[in-house]
């Protein structure tokens, strides 16, 4: 456990160093909340229900987006890829070191880092913006809340560390357009950019199969308390079997990878 432990500390000491990197990519989230929450504002100026939602409700959901981007969406998984690429996964394989709970290891590390941003820069906007926001009550709603966010970083970190995966066998993508695609898609169906129940009925059923909406729509309706306690459970049971899948594929995967592997340039 030591030595992961002193994985989460190298990670941190890395932050460090690349602190111009780190800023940037803070700024960076900071504006894209101010856009979504400035152009809600105009959408509510005339009306007090939008999409089923009232105001308190988006602007607390795009609040809930930031939050969940820094402890869900973030992940150090897209450099998994180009190790495998450019052969330096040879180095992990000849350590007593599980390649994946060194990735992990580094997801923690980043999220960490994330969220104490992150409650810094929300206690200035919200003291500054002062948004109409719902707290939430009901202590089973927020164990259950906590619990999908939970299981949400896990489903992330595996599909993220699953993806980088492929360059077994295409290591030249790992420099083209996957990874952008990948981000491009999480966003939209993840519900990063607006709540996924104003689509049409039918294409938001078919989302609720994928494991996507589960990432930041489904933790944050559960802490609004939008959903029923039947629909909690069937969400959270739908998390457990994309885990498993997951879980399976990656094996199967690393198995498969590992006998192709040609650690080219080591």
């Amino acid at each position: 456990m030591s030595k992961y432990f002193q994985v989460v500390r190298n990670t941190f000491q890395e932050y460090l160093v690349y602190r111009l990197n780190f800023i940037m990519w803070r700024v960076r989230t900071i504006i894209q909340f101010l856009l979504v929450y400035f152009l809600w504002l105009v959408i509510f100026q005339n009306n007090q229900v939008v999409f089923g939602y009232e105001k308190a409700q988006i602007l607390t959901y795009i609040l809930g987006v930031w939050v969940l981007r820094a402890l869900v969406l973030a992940t150090r998984t897209d450099g998994v890829g180009g190790e495998i690429a450019r052969g330096d996964l040879s180095l992990y394989l000849l350590r007593p070191i599980s390649y994946i709970k060194y990735w992990f290891s580094r997801d923690i590390s980043d999220k960490i880092f994330n969220i104490g941003f992150f409650i810094v820069e929300a206690a200035i906007l919200i003291f500054l913006l002062r948004p109409p926001l719902v707290f939430q009550a009901n202590l089973l709603l927020i164990l259950f809340t906590l619990v999908s966010i939970v299981l949400a970083a896990l489903l992330l970190f595996g599909l993220s560390f699953l993806l980088g995966l492929h360059a077994f066998w295409a290591p030249e993508s790992e420099w083209g357009g996957s990874r952008f695609l990948f981000n491009i898609v999480l966003e939209f169906l993840s519900g990063g950019l607006f709540p996924l129940d104003i689509l049409p009925a039918f294409l938001f059923k078919f989302l609720q199969i994928l494991p996507f909406s589960y990432l930041i729509f489904f933790p944050l309706n559960v802490y609004l308390g939008k959903l029923t306690t039947v629909q909690i459970f069937q969400g959270l049971v739908v998390m457990g079997f994309w885990l498993i899948v997951i879980n399976w594929a990656i094996r199967l995967v690393w198995q498969r990878g590992l006998k192709v592997y040609s650690a080219v340039g080591r």
